[in-house]
């Protein structure tokens, strides 16, 4: 990155627990032909108006978020702290990458679901276009060390997953859950931007 302009800064998103699911499953949770509506304008991916309840064995979710657009695999996204709460295992992943993660019961408007796998807790990430990984030298896939401003919590995430696939108009976005989102005292105006690769920063670390 060129460190004498200006960083790039990257909207934070703080995201709560939610659900991404097939459309096969959402007609079993809620009737044939069901459809995952936006709840306000759409978008890349977006917040609909569907809700479900998440149980585990310990404890339950009402209301769960469904996001649309349907997938091609399910997955229920949730934070370390609510892992703990319905007592299933906090499985630290990638979306998509579900093998091998716990799973969990859904309860929808007509049926219920229950998932061999597919909760996981997401790694922090970026979003970003070529132009932008570019201008911050780095590729989809590397680990960067990202600042985010909070209000009075600053601080800096280290392994924050540089992700090149996006969003359509060029902006960044990053996506962290609530557990790290309170961590940094995020609000609703609240930015960030990458201060180096996470590679680098600990190879300095090695010469110390």
């Amino acid at each position: 990155m060129d460190q004498t302009n200006e960083p790039v800064k990257f909207r934070i998103t703080v995201s709560a627990r939610h659900l991404h699911l097939t459309q096969d499953t959402v007609d079993i949770l809620f009737g044939k032909g069901h459809v995952i509506e936006p709840d306000g304008p759409g978008g890349w991916q977006y917040l609909s108006t569907t809700r479900a309840t998440v149980v585990g064995p310990r404890s339950r979710f009402e209301r769960v978020a469904v996001m649309g657009p349907c997938r091609d695999f399910d997955q229920f996204e949730l934070s370390m702290t609510d892992a703990r709460t319905l007592g299933i295992p906090a499985a630290l992943r990638m979306s998509g990458d579900i093998e091998d993660t716990p799973g969990i019961k859904i309860i929808g408007t007509v049926g219920e679901v229950t998932l061999n796998k597919g909760a996981i807790v997401a790694k922090r990430h970026i979003h970003m276009g070529a132009a932008m990984a570019e201008s911050y030298n780095v590729e989809d896939g590397d680990l960067v060390l990202l600042r985010i401003d909070g209000e009075e919590r600053s601080l800096i995430f280290d392994d924050t997953v540089a992700r090149t696939d996006g969003p359509p108009n060029g902006k960044g976005i990053v996506h962290i859950d609530t557990d790290e989102g309170n961590a940094a005292g995020v609000g609703k105006e609240t930015y960030g931007y990458i201060v180096g690769r996470s590679v680098d920063f600990r190879g300095t670390l090695s010469l110390r």
